[in-house]
């Protein structure tokens, strides 16, 4: 009975697996019936919009070429119509020196006939006939301004449209994720020497596999890259994934995304637990900050035992949401415990974060303690919290805090500071966030899931998550041999 049960519920399971495969097919294949509609009319308003631009410039071609056909015209107009003119004055000359000259021919006196016989040659000489030339200046053929179309209309005949990219292919193995920055590569299935640039895009998601249509997350845009590779950095790593594609562009058209890829971005992310924050702590998205005003407007009206001896009341409930896994039924943090969790535990695994101090910080703890914390403990002073303290006021102090001890650190306080829980090989170490260099290290026997904790007084913390763990702390974690100490000592050497 049991085993049939156990073979119906893998069926079902099945079922339901293949019925959300199908649902989100559909949801792809209606996604893709619209965007055909949308497409084809974004393609039609983009051809008119070529023949436009061809038919704009046909025309300016045309008047051009016109102006220079009529210029030609007007300057052999002009060149003939002159030559024109001096014949005609030139033949009016010679007609009137001709009658002269028959009449001439007529004269009986001898003096007279040599008299205009000598007028006669030097007027010859002289005569704009006779230094015309009788050539014209241009000719009425206009065959040099013609033209053929035959190669054009040939080539607008044979005009098709621009063949599209082929899809590229991702490289999986050369994707790699690391210290936050994703590197993705891919390559043409074969050479195409027309493409211009490729387009990337990517997003977040918690889905494993293939991207699904509604994902809480829209497609980030990376346009104009010209190599086959390129990586995001900087990246906070919030989601359990990320997809990636890419599309080949020439310089008129984009062809279609490569079949995605999904790669991996876990990271350790959370939040300030607002619920367990002393009343002094203000807590804000990533940052916590001092506010000696705080819950001043309870003291009055708050008493209790637990009250006499610390001058500091305990707040009422609130309607705060609060984190039961981290805090239980136990009261926020009071008295002198300016202290503030995580609102997510650690139980296996490596985790990474960093904390940064807002300016005038002047007293400031950072790193982890049991999520059964007594709300008086102070970070290092119990043997359940294991923490950095800085403190700027009065006296400059940097010491790592443990079971009430402290051991002073070399070296002044770095502004920003990264954390490192490796619980499977029980060890806490806080490094230079920005050198990576080891500040310290605790080695710890954690018999219970671990919080990432704070406290601040006079200041306030900066806090970043969905981190993964450097690269060179990992390097130097595995290399790294003969730290002493363990949870109830300081005996942990200093890098």
């Amino acid at each position: 009975m049991d085993s049939q049960k156990e073979a119906l519920q893998r069926i079902i399971s099945t079922l339901a697996n293949k019925n959300e495969e199908l649902h989100n097919f559909m949801e792809t294949l209606s996604h893709s019936l619209a965007g055909v509609q949308v497409n084809s009319t974004q393609v039609v308003s983009d051809l008119e919009e070529e023949f436009d631009t061809l038919f704009a410039v046909l025309v300016e071609m045309k008047e051009s070429m016109t102006n220079t056909i009529k210029q030609e015209g007007a300057k052999k107009t002009q060149e003939l119509q002159h030559q024109l003119t001096q014949s005609g004055s030139a033949l009016k000359s010679a007609e009137e020196l001709l009658k002269f000259a028959n009449n001439a021919l007529d004269m009986k006196d001898e003096d007279e006939f040599t008299k205009a016989a000598k007028q006669i040659k030097d007027r010859v000489t002289m005569a704009p006939a006779f230094r015309l030339t009788m050539k014209p200046k241009a000719t009425d053929n206009m065959n040099h301004l013609m033209v053929d179309f035959t190669q054009e209309r040939q080539l607008l005949q044979n005009l098709k449209f621009l063949p599209v990219p082929r899809a590229p292919e991702m490289e999986v193995g050369d994707c790699l994720v690391s210290d936050n920055t994703v590197s993705v590569a891919w390559k043409m299935p074969v050479e195409d020497s027309k493409i211009d640039h490729y387009i990337l895009e990517y997003r977040k998601t918690d889905h494993e596999g293939l991207p699904r249509i509604k994902d809480e997350h829209c497609w980030e845009v990376v346009d104009n890259i010209k190599t086959t590779e390129y990586s995001l950095s900087g990246l906070k790593f919030d989601s359990k994934f990320m997809n990636f594609r890419v599309r080949a562009c020439n310089k008129a058209a984009a062809g279609e995304y490569s079949d995605p890829v999904t790669l991996e971005t876990r990271a350790f992310n959370f939040g300030f637990d607002s619920s367990s924050a002393h009343l002094n702590l203000k807590v804000e998205d990533g940052s916590v900050e001092w506010d000696p005003q705080g819950g001043k407007g309870l003291e009055n009206k708050v008493k209790g035992k637990e009250n006499k001896g610390s001058g500091t009341p305990s707040p009422k409930r609130t309607s705060t949401t609060r984190s039961p896994a981290i805090r239980g039924g136990r009261d926020r943090f009071t008295g002198e415990s300016y202290t503030v969790l995580g609102d997510t535990s650690m139980d296996c695994g490596q985790h990474y974060w960093e904390v940064k101090a807002l300016k005038d910080c002047k007293s400031y703890s950072v790193g982890v303690s049991y999520r059964n914390l007594g709300k008086f403990d102070q970070l290092g002073k119990t043997n359940t919290t294991w923490c950095i303290h800085i403190n700027t006021w009065l006296q400059t102090s940097f010491s790592a805090k443990h079971n009430n001890k402290a051991k002073s650190l070399d070296g002044a306080a770095p502004d920003r500071i990264g954390v490192f829980c490796d619980l499977d090989s029980g060890q806490l170490s806080f490094y230079n966030a920005e050198t990576k260099q080891l500040i310290h290290t605790f080695k710890a026997k954690f018999s219970q899931p671990v919080v990432p904790a704070f406290m601040v007084w006079c200041g306030g913390l900066s806090l970043s998550t969905g981190m993964q763990v450097p690269s060179a702390v990992k390097s130097f974690q595995k290399t790294e041999n003969g730290l002493g100490g363990s949870n109830s000592s300081l005996n942990s050497m200093a890098q």
